[in-house]
């Protein structure tokens, strides 16, 4: 998205165990090469030999100049997270990509993470440790004593085991402190992946005061005491810096695995002549995605045939199956969670993408993930509410952004309706959407970040 990686100032290389044990291993090498010396006779007195200002080192080892090249570092790291690929969410494919570029440069990547039921696994070139952790009824860790199932086995996990060059986390909150004490007490930096703040977002939430000022103290602790913060946005930057967090941020933006959407085109077994509004991934009480639903029943009255359907979970899904249950049987589906290529396949069939970002709950810096994937497939999109994504829709050059009530949302359903893409919009979208939001460079901009974090060996004062 033409984000460029900033460096913090605060993760400028230092002594550290990875560079003492990759300057021993290089002496080594040099020892055991035998030294080719010209006849006295032969070579001049006033040459010197070997590198340039090679004559100048004081104890370290002689390197012949064939030897003049510093090989690439190979650092140890360590992800915890409790979801990672193949279970389908954007945190997992924003993980992946991260540990496949860290991979691709030659680093040791170990991902600690939790079982995946009855879901086909491809974890790469990384080494991946599942555990067992309770799940709700829908099959997902969600709320906080399921979270603490993942987190009180791997503090021990990670304690005990062998110790990394760097860790990696993200929320919640309480996997970030169960790092933060690790790398404390093993003296190694860490690096917290901010995609977003977990403590605004249960604020709209019955949670009691006194649970979401803990929450919000763990989180904000996490993120200042990390040697790096990895951002996914400006907004999410900038709301971090209202809270303190500045010196140690580096916005890397966000994306979608562009490749994996593309790998279920023409597999979907949705009707084909009816249009087909789509609504993907989470709708929780931050997104108020039960404004579709109520808008789309005045949007039947002028188009019966169209249809409305429901992919993921979240918090809202109740309310929404009980307002669907109001209009026409058939005219508002709902169905899980679905892999990027068979999405990629639904999508394909959509005339507009739906998301939404409730105003006034204090979340107005989130922007719905699910708005990369149907750039990605050429889905002209319909957002409304507040955030950044706004400006997404408005810089894509398809969909609109409407304001949050029912009837300017159904007004723009009906538009989209009347007026679906054609090959040609698709296909002009889906090029843009590979050149901003590849999640592939998105990975890597993190990789540069976790590489110069590991080279300190601890946290520089502030």
């Amino acid at each position: 998205m033409g984000i460029g990686l900033v460096v913090p100032r605060g993760l400028r290389g230092r002594r550290h165990p990875v560079l003492v044990r990759e300057a021993r291993a290089a002496a080594r090498r040099a020892r055991s090469v035998p030294r080719c010396r010209a006849r006295r006779e032969e070579r001049p007195r006033h040459v010197r030999t070997g590198p340039p200002h090679a004559h100048r080192r004081r104890g370290g080892p002689r390197l012949g100049t064939h030897r003049n090249v510093r090989e690439p570092l190979t650092v140890r790291v360590t992800l915890v997270s409790r979801i990672y690929t193949p279970e389908p969410a954007a945190a997992s494919f924003r993980l992946r990509a991260l540990v496949d570029a860290l991979v691709e440069r030659g680093h040791e990547v170990r991902v600690l993470t939790t079982r995946v039921p009855r879901l086909r696994r491809d974890d790469g070139g990384a080494h991946v440790k599942r555990w067992p952790v309770l799940r709700d009824r829908d099959g997902y860790v969600r709320g906080y004593v399921n979270y603490l199932s993942f987190d009180v086995p791997v503090f021990f996990r990670l304690l005990l085991g062998r110790k990394q060059d760097v860790y990696v986390t993200e929320p919640p909150p309480t996997t970030g402190f169960v790092v933060r004490v690790v790398a404390t007490l093993l003296g190694r930096p860490y690096v917290y992946y901010a995609a977003d703040i977990w403590s605004d977002a249960a604020a709209n939430t019955d949670a009691p005061a006194w649970v979401l000022g803990a929450v919000r103290r763990v989180e904000r602790g996490s993120m200042a005491h990390a040697t790096a913060v990895l951002s996914v946005s400006e907004s999410v930057t900038r709301r971090l810096a209202a809270w303190g967090v500045r010196k140690n941020v580096a916005t890397i933006g966000n994306g979608v695995d562009v490749t994996a959407l593309a790998a279920g085109r023409g597999t979907s077994t949705d009707d084909a002549g009816a249009p087909l509004l789509v609504y993907t991934g989470t709708a929780s009480e931050v997104h108020g995605a039960t404004i579709f639903v109520e808008a789309f029943a005045d949007v039947l009255q002028s188009r019966p045939d169209a249809r409305l359907v429901f992919i993921g979970h979240g918090s809202e899904w109740p309310e929404l199956t009980a307002l669907a249950e109001k209009l026409p049987a058939g005219s508002v589906t709902f169905r899980p969670r679905l892999p990027l290529d068979e999405l990629g396949a639904v999508l394909d069939r959509a005339t507009a993408a739906l998301a939404s970002v409730r105003p006034g709950r204090g979340y107005d810096f989130a922007f719905p993930t699910k708005l990369y994937a149907a750039a990605a497939r050429g889905v002209p999109a319909v957002f409304t509410g507040v955030g950044p994504a706004i400006d997404f829709v408005e810089r894509s050059g398809a969909g609109e952004a409407v304001a949050y009530d029912r009837s300017s949302v159904a007004a723009a359903m009906l538009r989209a309706i009347e007026n679906p893409p054609t090959a040609d919009s698709r296909a002009t979208l889906s090029a843009w959407a590979a050149e901003e939001v590849d999640l592939a460079a998105v990975g890597r901009r993190g990789a540069d970040v976790v590489e110069t974090a590991a080279l300190q060996k601890k946290r520089s004062p502030r």
